[in-house]
Protein backbone atom coordinates (compact mmCIF):
# COMPACT_ATOMS: atom_id res chain seq x y z
CA UNK A 1 0.00 0.00 0.00
CA UNK A 2 1.03 3.71 -0.92
CA UNK A 3 0.49 6.62 1.88
CA UNK A 4 0.60 10.68 1.34
CA UNK A 5 1.49 12.66 4.65
CA UNK A 6 0.57 16.26 5.01
CA UNK A 7 1.86 18.64 7.03
CA UNK A 8 -0.23 20.77 9.70
CA UNK A 9 -1.06 23.10 6.82
CA UNK A 10 -1.93 20.00 4.41
CA UNK A 11 0.80 20.36 2.03
CA UNK A 12 2.23 17.10 0.81
CA UNK A 13 5.68 16.14 2.88
CA UNK A 14 6.40 12.63 1.67
CA UNK A 15 5.12 9.82 -0.12
CA UNK A 16 5.57 6.38 1.83
CA UNK A 17 5.26 2.85 1.45
CA UNK A 18 4.11 0.17 3.57
CA UNK A 19 6.83 -2.23 4.45
CA UNK A 20 9.48 0.14 3.70
CA UNK A 21 8.75 2.69 5.79
CA UNK A 22 6.54 3.46 9.18
CA UNK A 23 3.48 4.73 8.24
CA UNK A 24 1.67 6.85 11.07
CA UNK A 25 -2.11 7.08 11.88
CA UNK A 26 -2.41 10.64 10.15
CA UNK A 27 -0.85 9.17 6.44
CA UNK A 28 -3.20 8.92 3.83
CA UNK A 29 -4.10 5.69 1.85
CA UNK A 30 -3.41 6.31 -2.09
CA UNK A 31 -3.17 4.30 -5.05
CA UNK A 32 -0.96 3.45 -7.02
CA UNK A 33 -1.62 6.57 -10.26
CA UNK A 34 -1.74 8.97 -7.47
CA UNK A 35 1.02 7.82 -5.51
CA UNK A 36 3.12 8.11 -8.80
CA UNK A 37 1.83 11.67 -9.57
CA UNK A 38 2.50 13.20 -6.31
CA UNK A 39 6.01 11.82 -6.83
CA UNK A 40 6.73 13.09 -10.30
CA UNK A 41 4.41 16.43 -10.61
CA UNK A 42 6.30 18.83 -9.49
CA UNK A 43 4.94 21.62 -11.12
CA UNK A 44 2.89 22.54 -7.98
CA UNK A 45 2.52 22.15 -4.46
CA UNK A 46 0.00 19.12 -3.84
CA UNK A 47 -2.35 19.76 -0.73
CA UNK A 48 -5.10 17.54 0.87
CA UNK A 49 -8.90 19.47 0.67
CA UNK A 50 -11.19 17.64 2.67
CA UNK A 51 -10.84 13.98 1.62
CA UNK A 52 -9.45 15.49 -2.11
CA UNK A 53 -5.70 15.61 -3.09
CA UNK A 54 -5.20 18.65 -5.19
CA UNK A 55 -2.47 20.23 -6.75
CA UNK A 56 -2.21 23.74 -6.70
CA UNK A 57 0.04 26.00 -9.60
CA UNK A 58 2.81 27.80 -8.07
CA UNK A 59 2.43 31.39 -7.88
CA UNK A 60 3.89 33.47 -10.81
CA UNK A 61 7.48 34.38 -10.12
CA UNK A 62 8.20 37.88 -11.25
CA UNK A 63 11.11 38.32 -13.55
CA UNK A 64 14.15 39.30 -12.02
CA UNK A 65 14.70 42.28 -14.20
CA UNK A 66 17.73 43.82 -12.66
CA UNK A 67 19.42 40.10 -14.05
CA UNK A 68 17.78 40.43 -17.33
CA UNK A 69 19.37 43.80 -17.28
CA UNK A 70 22.57 43.50 -16.66
CA UNK A 71 23.22 40.48 -19.09
CA UNK A 72 22.37 42.71 -22.07
CA UNK A 73 24.34 45.33 -20.54
CA UNK A 74 27.24 43.23 -20.43
CA UNK A 75 26.56 41.61 -23.84
CA UNK A 76 26.21 45.40 -25.07
CA UNK A 77 29.68 46.44 -23.64
CA UNK A 78 31.57 43.56 -25.18
CA UNK A 79 31.19 45.32 -28.64
CA UNK A 80 33.69 46.75 -30.97
CA UNK A 81 34.11 50.79 -31.91
CA UNK A 82 35.91 52.72 -34.52
CA UNK A 83 38.46 55.06 -33.65
CA UNK A 84 40.46 56.67 -36.46
CA UNK A 85 39.30 53.71 -38.39
CA UNK A 86 40.77 51.17 -36.59
CA UNK A 87 38.24 48.27 -35.35
CA UNK A 88 38.94 48.18 -31.28
CA UNK A 89 37.21 45.47 -29.04
CA UNK A 90 35.59 46.77 -25.93
CA UNK A 91 35.49 43.27 -24.13
CA UNK A 92 36.46 43.82 -20.20
CA UNK A 93 39.83 41.97 -21.18
CA UNK A 94 40.86 44.12 -24.15
CA UNK A 95 39.40 47.21 -22.18
CA UNK A 96 42.14 46.13 -19.00
CA UNK A 97 44.99 45.85 -21.95
CA UNK A 98 44.03 49.26 -23.23
CA UNK A 99 43.64 51.45 -20.21
CA UNK A 100 46.96 49.85 -19.45
CA UNK A 101 48.34 51.12 -22.48
CA UNK A 102 46.42 54.63 -21.40
CA UNK A 103 48.70 54.88 -18.44
CA UNK A 104 51.82 54.37 -20.26
CA UNK A 105 50.73 57.19 -22.12
CA UNK A 106 49.75 59.30 -19.76
CA UNK A 107 53.06 59.15 -18.28
CA UNK A 108 55.31 59.81 -21.47
CA UNK A 109 53.95 61.41 -24.28
CA UNK A 110 56.46 60.02 -26.46
CA UNK A 111 55.49 56.54 -26.01
CA UNK A 112 54.15 54.45 -29.10
CA UNK A 113 53.49 50.63 -29.58
CA UNK A 114 52.15 47.87 -31.29
CA UNK A 115 48.60 47.95 -30.97
CA UNK A 116 46.35 44.84 -31.88
CA UNK A 117 43.11 45.65 -33.48
CA UNK A 118 40.67 43.70 -35.33
CA UNK A 119 42.11 44.52 -38.34
CA UNK A 120 45.79 43.26 -36.85
CA UNK A 121 48.91 45.07 -35.72
CA UNK A 122 49.61 49.23 -36.17
CA UNK A 123 52.28 50.89 -34.44
CA UNK A 124 50.36 53.94 -32.47
CA UNK A 125 51.45 56.86 -30.47
CA UNK A 126 50.27 58.13 -27.04
CA UNK A 127 47.62 60.41 -28.13
CA UNK A 128 45.66 57.50 -30.17
CA UNK A 129 46.01 55.38 -27.71
CA UNK A 130 44.63 58.23 -25.27
CA UNK A 131 41.97 58.63 -28.18
CA UNK A 132 40.88 54.53 -27.82
CA UNK A 133 40.62 54.49 -24.47
CA UNK A 134 38.34 57.20 -24.03
CA UNK A 135 36.72 55.47 -27.04
CA UNK A 136 36.28 52.30 -25.20
CA UNK A 137 35.86 53.92 -21.94
CA UNK A 138 32.78 56.25 -23.36
CA UNK A 139 31.32 52.64 -24.92
CA UNK A 140 31.54 51.05 -21.90
CA UNK A 141 30.02 53.89 -19.72
CA UNK A 142 27.26 54.29 -22.06
CA UNK A 143 26.37 50.79 -21.54
CA UNK A 144 26.38 50.89 -17.74
CA UNK A 145 24.71 54.76 -19.13
CA UNK A 146 21.71 52.49 -20.38
CA UNK A 147 21.25 49.58 -17.98
CA UNK A 148 20.55 52.44 -14.82
CA UNK A 149 18.01 54.22 -17.37
CA UNK A 150 16.16 50.81 -17.59
CA UNK A 151 16.63 49.84 -13.79
CA UNK A 152 14.95 53.17 -13.65
CA UNK A 153 11.92 52.38 -15.30
CA UNK A 154 11.47 49.28 -13.96
CA UNK A 155 11.45 51.31 -10.56
CA UNK A 156 8.98 53.50 -11.73
CA UNK A 157 6.57 50.54 -13.61
CA UNK A 158 7.17 51.97 -16.86
CA UNK A 159 9.44 49.23 -18.00
CA UNK A 160 8.55 47.00 -20.98
CA UNK A 161 10.47 44.33 -22.50
CA UNK A 162 11.43 46.06 -26.20
CA UNK A 163 13.32 48.55 -23.90
CA UNK A 164 16.10 46.31 -23.21
CA UNK A 165 16.77 45.94 -26.92
CA UNK A 166 16.29 49.81 -27.47
CA UNK A 167 18.97 52.55 -26.72
CA UNK A 168 21.93 51.19 -26.19
CA UNK A 169 25.39 52.05 -28.00
CA UNK A 170 25.51 50.64 -31.29
CA UNK A 171 22.57 49.17 -32.86
CA UNK A 172 23.46 45.68 -32.73
CA UNK A 173 24.52 43.13 -30.42
CA UNK A 174 28.07 42.24 -31.37
CA UNK A 175 29.34 38.59 -31.37
CA UNK A 176 31.79 38.53 -28.59
CA UNK A 177 35.07 39.45 -30.03
CA UNK A 178 38.57 37.48 -28.66
CA UNK A 179 40.37 39.64 -26.79
CA UNK A 180 43.28 41.11 -28.39
CA UNK A 181 46.66 38.91 -27.64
Amino acid sequence: MKYALFDENSYLQTCLIEGVHPIPASAVKIDKNLFVRLTQETDGHWRKVGDEIIKEPFAPMAPDYAQRIAAQRYEREDSVVSVDGLSIATSRESAGLIYGAGLSAMLDPDYRCNFKTLDGFVEIGAQQILAIAKAVRAHVQACFDRESELLEAVEAGTYSDEMLEEGWPGSSVATPIPAPQ
